[in-house]
């Protein structure tokens, strides 16, 4: 799954993972900061920026990207567990994440989420209340390019009610199980 920020990916992610438990969440590792109340390989791993080049260098990531200033990326290990676990993996991922994932050999379902308006995104990127002035100008100012991407996914689902939308990524994961 992908979107621009603040259009609910990571609100759906959680609630689809508490609807269907043969769906596993890849977690990505980055080099940004941890914020406050997320927790160390929970949501994500922390990483070092040297750390980080090291897993590139030596092919470790399975994906990765440059988003706003920091890396983002998917160890191909810790995939490969959950593969093992016989798991459906949601990705929450950006558009070039996607790209990669697309060109990787994996059978991949893109889901792109948009908000159903501008305002709104504004409105939801403002109440989560995490980004400065600065990081929402930033974000606001790379809506347009992350949304012209939505073409390229397998399915696109508008963000207006999240039970609903999380209703259809379900219908969405179910009706890809029955292919």
């Amino acid at each position: 799954m992908s979107s621009p920020s603040g259009a609910g990916k990571t609100s759906i992610s959680k609630k689809l993972l508490l609807k269907d438990n043969s769906i596993s969440l890849s977690i990505s590792c980055t080099t940004r900061p941890m914020r406050k109340g997320e927790k160390n390989k929970k949501d994500y791993i922390f990483l070092k920026e040297e750390h980080f080049n090291k897993f590139i260098t030596n092919n470790e990531f399975i994906e990765h990207a440059d988003v706003f200033g920091y890396k983002y990326g998917t160890l191909k290990k810790n995939i490969d567990k959950l593969f093992n676990k016989k798991k459906d993996v949601l990705f929450d991922i950006d558009w070039q994440g996607y790209q990669q994932l697309k060109q990787s050999g994996l059978e991949v379902v893109g889901i792109f989420i948009l908000p159903p308006n501008k305002k709104e995104l504004i409105k939801r990127l403002e109440n989560r209340g995490r980004d400065t002035k600065e990081e929402m100008k930033k974000r606001m100012n790379l809506v347009q390019d992350e949304i012209s991407h939505f073409p390229e996914y397998d399915y696109v689902v508008i963000n207006k009610d999240i039970n609903l939308c999380v209703s259809q990524i379900q219908n969405i994961v179910n009706a890809e199980r029955l292919k």
